[in-house]
């Protein structure tokens, strides 16, 4: 990727559109208990690119020209993962999280989504093919030096990368030194409810927070009416970080957890209607539609 921006342009569908097909496509399968992850043959792990069974195909006059969810693999804080995969936190909620976002990405706007969503290191040479990148449960994150240097030159040179699913005040002091170990000048700063993020495609009347699964449903399926994780995450806050020229490279989700909302979609009717319908879907394509048209 060079200085000059990757611009992908979208025709996206209205917002009461977009969401009554989002509702009623509610239980579309890979979190239910009626759903289908069998689908998806234990093949042995590939980092760069998992062997899913893609839903759509890519049309080939955009076969180079689609967007592609990137999930970044940090290396610190490994341990025995799911499914006994070598990993760590930045393996949290994988892979159903970016499998659902990038259906609903190209379900609800015009845009051509990769139904392939792939995981790169931040020393990989590849990272500078893709302009959206995701980092996941930072609360522990370690960059190394040479994580530091390449992330620095690929958002200094046009990427933009969306930090999520990180609560409290320890959290946030970590990625926030993390951040400032990228970019020692620069402040992260707050976002206003003002800020278009927030408005460019769906209109999101509040800086939602969006619980795990766990903490916003009971067994029975009725919602707790709890958002938050922690005491000291009462609601949630979001940041950005910029460049000179006031392009927001950065955007930090606090105290919320975006991921989770993608990933559990299909696991309980009132959690996909408070959180994943109503919130976590129309702030991600909001992210998405932003970093990519600014």
């Amino acid at each position: 990727m060079t200085k000059k921006r990757w611009i992908i342009i979208l025709v996206i569908v209205t917002s009461l559109g977009a969401t009554a097909v989002l509702a009623q496509r509610e239980f579309r399968g890979r979190n239910s208990p009626r759903g289908s992850r069998q689908r998806y043959p234990r093949q042995r792990f590939d980092f760069r690119q998992p062997a899913f069974e893609p839903e759509w195909e890519i049309d080939r006059e955009f076969s180079r020209d689609v967007f592609t969810f990137v999930r970044i693999r940090y290396s610190s804080g490994y341990r025995s993962g799911r499914r006994g995969i070598r990993g760590g936190n930045w393996l949290t909620d994988y892979p159903d999280s970016e499998l659902n976002f990038s259906f609903r990405l190209h379900q609800l706007t015009s845009m051509e989504v990769n139904p392939i969503p792939i995981i790169l290191e931040l020393t990989d040479p590849e990272l500078f093919n893709y302009p959206f990148i995701y980092i996941v449960e930072p609360g522990n994150l370690v960059f190394g030096e040479e994580e530091i240097k390449n992330l620095r030159r690929y958002l200094l040179n046009g990427g933009f990368l969306m930090i999520d699913d990180f609560w409290g005040r320890a959290e946030w002091y970590n990625i926030y030194g993390q951040m400032k170990r990228v970019f020692p000048e620069r402040e992260p700063i707050e976002l206003t409810l003002a800020h278009p993020i927030f408005h460019c495609v769906f209109e999101l009347k509040e800086k939602p927070q969006i619980p795990a699964i766990n903490w916003a449903v009971d067994r029975y399926d009725r919602l707790t009416g709890r958002t938050t994780e922690r005491p000291d995450a009462p609601f949630a806050r979001y940041y950005g970080i910029y460049d000179d020229k006031g392009r927001m490279m950065v955007v930090i989700c606090r105290d919320t957890d975006l991921g989770d909302g993608w990933e559990r979609e299909g696991m309980s009717k009132a959690y996909f209607h408070e959180f994943s319908e109503k919130k976590a879907y129309p702030l991600g394509i909001n992210i998405v539609f932003y970093a990519m048209t600014h």
